[in-house]
């Protein structure tokens, strides 16, 4: 019970939820699509997954002065890579809340001239830099993790009178049928593989945040027209997405720093 406490105290965490909650929505409201459900049903899914929508906007209100110090802070960062992925993904971030204050602000009739159409792809644009950033960051960070663990297996296998490539050619030993070129390249891609998943398996942040992203990475691309995956996609990738975002502020040591 006091973990919930502490949980529901966040505002960030009540957005999560309501982020999950909306995707859920829209998930179940393809669901009954094509089930062949009533209309009024779904409806009253749209319906509430409209006022979802917009409650999130108003909890996202200020979050671009978070996202600005964010980026004030990753400026600092001693690795040139992270400092600006992190950065220009910060300044994104805090540009696609700013975009979504003023969504706001059209929807709840503050401002009814606000043309909300412009705004909704301008601020899916700086939604969708902010992923292209993350991943990005993700790739580097895997590549970093990879060269760290390849030298450490290099290492043992030098110590063991065993280089690493000895060792790719006796395990393709045993390959037969194919011409020696490919063989060596097939096997290496299989290295390359085992190590990513050894790398992932070994850092969960890590995994976590790539798969965040990735889902992530379908909202903005079928809202702009990009890439159409359709309200199921959508809402499943946005579910799952904010499923882990809520896992790492459950888990703070889920979440990928810095």
């Amino acid at each position: 019970m006091d973990a919930w406490v502490r949980f529901s105290a966040q505002s960030q965490a009540r957005e999560r939820l309501c982020r999950a909650a909306q995707y859920a929505c829209s998930l179940l409201g393809h669901t009954l699509q094509k089930s062949g459900a009533s209309p009024e049903l779904q409806k009253q899914i749209r319906q509430l997954e409209g006022h979802l929508s917009l409650g999130r906007k108003l909890l996202r209100l200020g979050t671009s002065a978070d996202a600005l110090e964010s980026a004030k802070r990753a400026v600092h960062l001693s690795d040139v890579v992270l400092r600006f992925c992190i950065t220009v993904s910060h300044l994104n971030r805090a540009l696609y809340f700013a975009c979504d204050n003023v969504l706001w602000a059209g929807k709840s009739g503050l401002a009814p001239s606000v043309d909300q159409e412009k705004w909704v792809q301008r601020s899916f644009r700086y939604y969708l830099f902010s992923l292209i950033m993350n991943l990005s960051r993700d790739a580097y960070e895997i590549r970093l993790l990879m060269e760290q663990e390849s030298s450490v297996y290099s290492r043992r296998q030098k110590g063991s009178g065993a280089g690493v490539t000895g060792g790719i050619e006796t395990w393709g030993s045993g390959v037969s049928g194919t011409p020696g070129g490919l063989r060596q390249l097939a096997l290496k891609l299989q290295l390359q593989v085992l190590l990513l998943a050894r790398v992932l398996r070994g850092h969960p942040p890590l995994l976590l945040d790539v798969v965040r992203n990735a889902c992530d990475l379908f909202i903005p691309l079928d809202k702009l027209g990009l890439w159409h995956s359709g309200p199921g996609i959508v809402g499943l990738c946005g579910l799952i997405s904010s499923i882990l975002s809520i896992l790492t502020l459950i888990c703070p040591w889920l979440r990928l720093k810095p």
